[in-house]
């Protein structure tokens, strides 16, 4: 009975790495999908797939990235400071995150500073 019960357990240890993988590919056709689109200039259509991405991966970094990348092209500044923050929580050490991120905030920053004078 014990071998069964710890065999049990492997399978459904060994079922969930599946459905992870499964996951992660959904949501990297979004991001793609979203690259593409984004390209066009179609910027709403790229969020609805980088949020749907999103959805489907809440830990999948580029797509929170690319979600930010869109969300300040569209002018949502404070939805573009979350994805961006949301991005670099998942992969701290992502130089390439962290850079958009960095350049985001000296603009916005300046911006800020700009309006307020």
């Amino acid at each position: 009975m014990r071998v069964f019960l710890l065999f049990s357990g492997f399978l459904v240890t060994l079922s969930v790495a599946p459905v992870a993988a499964d996951a992660r590919d959904d949501a990297r056709k979004q991001v793609e999908f979203g690259i593409e689109v984004a390209q066009r200039g179609l910027w709403r259509e790229a969020i609805y797939r980088w949020e749907r991405a999103t959805e489907i991966d809440p830990d999948y970094a580029a797509a929170h990235n690319n979600l930010a990348i869109a969300y300040e092209q569209e002018g949502d500044l404070e939805k573009a400071r979350t994805a961006y923050e949301r991005a670099l929580e998942i992969e701290p050490g992502n130089t390439f995150i962290m850079q958009n991120y960095e350049l985001f905030k000296e603009i916005n920053d300046r911006i800020t500073r700009e309006n307020s004078q």
